[in-house]
């Protein structure tokens, strides 16, 4: 499944690329290699290397397998500008109807960080329930989350990148002054696993005769703690894109105001007064 998901994901892109090289438009090396390299070599390191492998037997490999599949991949997947090469060899028609598709309100909200943290927090709960062992001791619904979740990941991380225009400035800011919020929420899930001396997932022991292998309940702490360390680190480019947008959108509100005449200028202010819009 993940070599299918590995072709499909990498021919979709080159088709991209082709389109473009048959317009005759530029596209910069360094989004292709950080989309080949980075996108598509994290999920084959991810799902294909020791963490895929041992996702069933270790509780920590799972954890950790799940938050790099919704945080780091998609991040990655992101870097190499997905979105803006199908929008880019689209054309005019299909340009616009990714523009309408992204003005949607479902995407809004899930591009919407503040919903991404409760999002990401709720699934990370699971973690904490019988349900996880139910996700990691299925093989189909453990294959299925190795597309699903990047998926989800990147509706989340594609349009935070691509809105930054549809939103003021004071919104961007509540979100940015909201998003540091993250910083405790994430950590919840990986502190309770951590500090849990009991084995919440009800997981059947799994005996492996290597000397490193842990005990049941040390798995688990191991669980929270890489699940605690990923989302803390990941918030920081979060921060770090929010920033990046409000400095963005703020500048551009500032030149649509200068380019205003003094009677477009006046005229504003006193709709201002008058409390419309």
């Amino acid at each position: 499944m993940t070599i299918v998901v590995l072709v499909v994901a990498s021919a979709l892109y080159g088709l991209g690329l082709w389109k473009m090289h048959r317009k005759g438009a530029a596209w910069p090396a360094r989004y292709t290699l950080a989309y080949y390299l980075g996108g598509m070599g994290s999920y084959a390191f991810v799902e294909l290397g020791f963490l895929g492998t041992y996702a069933h037997d270790l509780r920590w490999a799972f954890t950790t397998r799940i938050a790099l599949l919704i945080f780091v991949v998609p991040a990655l997947i992101a870097a190499g500008r997905p979105l803006e090469l199908l929008i880019q060899a689209s054309g005019d028609g299909g340009a616009a109807r990714i523009t309408r598709i992204l003005r949607w309100r479902i995407v809004r909200m899930f591009g919407n960080a503040m919903f991404a943290t409760v999002f990401v927090a709720g699934v990370f709960l699971l973690f904490l329930t019988p349900f996880a062992w139910t996700m990691r001791g299925t093989p189909w619904m453990e294959a299925a989350l190795g597309i699903v979740v990047p998926l989800l990941g990147l509706i989340m991380v594609l349009p935070i990148a691509a809105t930054t225009g549809m939103r003021s400035s004071t919104f961007i800011t509540i979100e940015f002054l909201l998003a540091f919020v993250e910083l405790l929420i994430d950590s919840i899930p990986g502190i309770l696993l951590r500090l849990d001396d009991a084995i919440a997932d009800h997981a059947p022991v799994i005996h492996n005769s290597a000397p490193w292998w842990p005990s049941p309940l040390h798995d688990q702490h191991l669980s929270g703690d890489f699940i605690w360390f990923i989302a803390e680190v990941i918030d920081v480019p979060i921060l770090v894109i929010l920033l990046v947008r409000w400095m963005r959108r703020d500048k551009a509100e500032a030149k649509e105001y200068d380019d205003l005449t003094d009677d477009e200028y006046e005229a504003m202010a006193q709709a201002h007064l008058r409390g419309e819009r």
